[in-house]
C-alpha cells in the first residue's frame, strides 16, 4: 500500500484526476450496480410469485379441476392443465390430492407419483394461497399454492403453479450485462472528464504541481515574513488574504490577531485599498496617516483578465524612509564637497605649477594670495556666523562648486546663523540648503551660456533673528513664471528635458512641511529669483501646508 501511495504522489496531476475519477466511477457503479441488481432479483422474484400465486387461484377454482380431484381422474386435470400451462409462460401446473398424488404435470410418466417439494402443508392444513421456493423434480422453482375446495368448502387438494429460479438468473444476468456495459461507458466519458478537468486545472494553476505549489507557497509565506515591508492584499470582494508581521506591527494591530477573511473597511477603515479595487488606479508613493502613523505607502490592482480581482498594498513608515534618505543625503553632501574641493585646488595647483614653470613666480604668489584670501573670508565669515559645522560644510562645498562651475557663491556678510534650535535635523536643513543652492547655481550657468554679459553669481544671505531661520538666495537665472510656482514643488517636474529630474524642488517641499516652515518664489527687478525660507525655531503642533507666497 505504501508503494502505490508512493507511487501515485509522483504522478502528474493529470494522471491522479483520471486514476481518482476512475477509481470513483468503479466505485459507484460496484454500489450502484449491486444494489440495482439486487433489487431488480427481489422485483422480479416478486412479480414471477404474484403471477404464479395470482394462475395457481385460478387453476384451483376451475370446476374441472374440483370434479377431477373428486373423481381422481388424471385424464380430466391434465388435458386442461397442460392447456393452461402452454397458453402461459408458467414452467409447470401441477395438481395433487391431499396425499402428494400428482394428477398433472409436465411430464407425463410423473403423474400418478408423489410430488416433491414438502411445501404443500399451508394450503392442505390451513387452506391459504401462498408462495414459495422450493426444490422440486424440476428443478429450484418459484411456486404459487393455492388449496382446491369442494362444494363443501374442504380442502380436497393442491394447485401448484411454478417457474424455475434459473429463468429469474438469466433475466438477471440479462441487466447484468446491461449495467457492465454503462459502467464501461461511465469509465470512458470519465477518463475523458478526468482530462478536461486536469487540463483546467493545470491551465489555472500556470501548469504547476501540487507540490509545486505547496512549495511555492511555504516560500510564499517565508518570504513575507522575511519583507522588511508591510504587505496587505485584498480579493475582490475586499476580504484579506495576505499579510505578514511586519505590516500587523506598523500598523498597531493585535498581533495574534488572524486577519485572513477580514473585511478590510472593518479592519482599516482608512484604508483607501477598497477605492482601488473599485477603479482599478494605481497609487505609488503616496504617504497617508492609517490609525495614527503616517506611511509611505504602494497600492496596485491585481488584474486578470482585464478584471480587477484584488489589491496589493506595501507601505513602510515614513519615519524609516526620511531617516536613509537623511542619511543619503549627509553622505551625498559631504562627497560633493570632497568631489568640489579636490576638483577646483587640482585645477588651481596646476596652474600654480604652471605659473612656476615659466618662472612667473610673482603671478603664482599673487594667485596663492587671491585663493588663500578668498577661502580664508569666507571661513572667518562662517567661522563667526556659521558655528555650526554641518552647516558650514555645506556652505563651504557649495561655495567650491560654484567656482567649478565658473560661478561665484556671495555669502551676505551681514549672515548670521548660530541660533540654529537643537531639535532640527541637521541632514534636512542641509539637503534642503543645498538642493536650493544646485538650483541657483543651474538657473544661472544656463542663462550665462546664452548671454556672458549676466552676472555669475548667486547670493546666499542668512538670519536667525527673531523666530524663524531664514535663508535668502538670489540667482541670475530666467526666473520663474507666476503660473509655474506651485509646480514647481511637484514630484518630477522639471525644465530639464532629460529623465531623472524634477526631485530637487519635491524633496526640499516635503522637508519644509515637515518642519512647519514656508517657502516662496519671486522675481527680482534686476533678473533672476529670489527665493526665501521660513523655518520656526519652535518645533510646530500641527503639519502646515507648503505655500508660495
Amino acid at each position: 500500500m505504501t508503494a502505490i501511495s508512493k507511487l501515485f504522489s509522483k504522478a502528474r496531476l493529470t494522471t491522479r484526476l483520471m486514476l481518482l475519477l476512475i477509481f470513483m466511477m468503479l466505485l459507484q457503479a460496484s454500489v450502484s450496480g449491486s444494489f440495482t441488481l439486487h433489487y431488480i432479483e427481489v422485483i422480479l422474484e416478486e412479480r414471477i410469485g404474484d403471477q404464479a400465486l395470482q394462475l395457481s387461484q385460478v387453476v384451483s377454482s376451475l370446476p374441472q379441476i374440483r370434479q377431477g380431484l373428486i373423481a381422481r381422474d388424471s385424464n380430466q386435470i391434465q388435458p386442461l392443465a397442460e392447456s393452461i400451462r402452454e397458453q402461459t409462460d408458467a414452467r409447470f401446473i401441477v395438481v395433487g390430492d391431499l396425499d402428494g398424488i400428482r394428477y398433472s404435470h409436465p411430464i407425463v410418466e410423473r403423474i400418478g407419483q408423489k410430488r416433491v417439494g414438502g411445501d404443500n402443508q399451508r394450503a392442505i392444513n390451513q387452506g391459504e394461497s401462498y408462495v414459495s421456493k422450493a426444490v422440486g423434480s424440476l428443478g429450484p422453482s418459484m411456486r404459487g399454492k393455492s388449496p382446491v375446495f369442494d362444494t363443501a368448502g374442504n380442502v380436497i387438494g393442491v394447485t401448484s403453479v411454478g417457474y424455475m429460479l434459473d429463468s429469474v438468473g438469466e433475466t438477471i444476468e440479462g441487466y447484468q450485462n446491461y449495467v457492465i456495459l454503462v459502467v464501461i461507458a461511465s469509465l470512458f466519458f470519465s477518463m475523458l472528464i478526468g482530462m478536461g478537468i486536469s487540463r483546467h486545472f493545470k491551465r489555472v494553476l500556470f501548469g504547476l504541481e501540487p507540490e509545486e505549489i505547496a512549495r511555492l507557497f511555504q516560500e510564499r509565506l517565508a518570504t513575507l515574513e522575511t519583507v522588511r515591508e508591510g504587505i496587505i492584499s485584498i480579493d475582490h470582494q475586499g476580504r484579506i488574504t495576505t499579510f505578514n508581521r511586519t505590516a500587523v506591527e506598523a500598523l498597531g494591530l493585535a498581533r495574534h490577531e488572524d486577519l485572513t477573511g477580514r473585511d478590510i473597511r472593518q479592519v482599516l477603515p482608512e484604508s483607501n485599498m477598497w477605492s482601488i479595487l473599485q477603479n482599478g488606479e494605481a497609487e505609488t508613493d503616496k504617504e497617508v496617516m492609517i490609525n495614527g502613523q503616517s506611511l509611505i505607502v504602494n497600492r496596485l490592482p491585481v488584474m486578470v483578465d482585464g478584471q480587477v480581482t484584488g489589491v496589493v498594498s506595501s507601505f513602510r513608515p515614513k519615519g524609516e524612509l526620511e531617516s536613509l534618505t537623511r542619511k543619503l543625503s549627509h553622505i551625498e553632501q559631504y562627497a560633493e564637497t570632497l568631489r568640489s574641493q579636490s576638483h577646483e585646488y587640482a585645477n588651481k595647483l596646476h596652474t600654480i605649477a604652471g605659473l612656476i614653470q615659466i618662472d612667473a613666480k610673482d603671478e603664482a604668489m599673487e594667485l596663492i594670495g587671491q585663493e588663500s584670501k578668498g577661502v580664508q573670508e569666507l571661513v572667518h565669515l562662517l567661522v563667526e556666523a556659521v558655528p555650526d559645522p554641518i552647516l558650514a560644510g555645506c556652505i563651504l562645498g557649495k561655495f567650491n562648486r560654484a567656482r567649478e562651475l565658473g560661478l561665484e557663491l556671495i555669502v551676505d556678510a551681514e549672515s548670521h546663523m548660530a541660533d540654529v534650535p537643537g531639535w532640527l535635523p541637521r541632514e534636512q536643513l542641509v539637503t534642503m540648503l543645498g538642493n536650493l543652492l544646485d538650483n541657483a547655481f543651474e538657473a544661472t550657468r544656463v542663462l550665462r551660456k546664452k548671454d556672458r554679459e549676466i552676472e555669475a553669481s548667486v547670493k546666499l544671505t542668512m538670519s536667525d533673528y527673531g523666530n524663524d531661520l531664514i535663508f535668502e538666495i538670489d540667482d541670475h537665472g530666467e526666473g520663474i513664471p507666476d503660473s509655474e510656482k506651485q509646480r514647481v514643488f511637484e514630484k518630477g517636474v522639471s525644465s530639464k528635458a532629460e529623465t531623472g529630474h524634477g526631485y530637487g524642488l519635491y524633496l526640499v517641499a516635503e522637508i519644509i512641511n515637515n518642519l512647519g516652515g514656508q517657502i516662496s518664489i519671486n522675481l527680482i527687478q534686476t533678473g533672476g529669483t529670489r527665493v526665501i525660507v521660513y523655518l520656526p525655531k519652535v518645533r510646530a503642533g500641527v503639519e502646515q501646508q507648503v505655500q508660495s507666497i
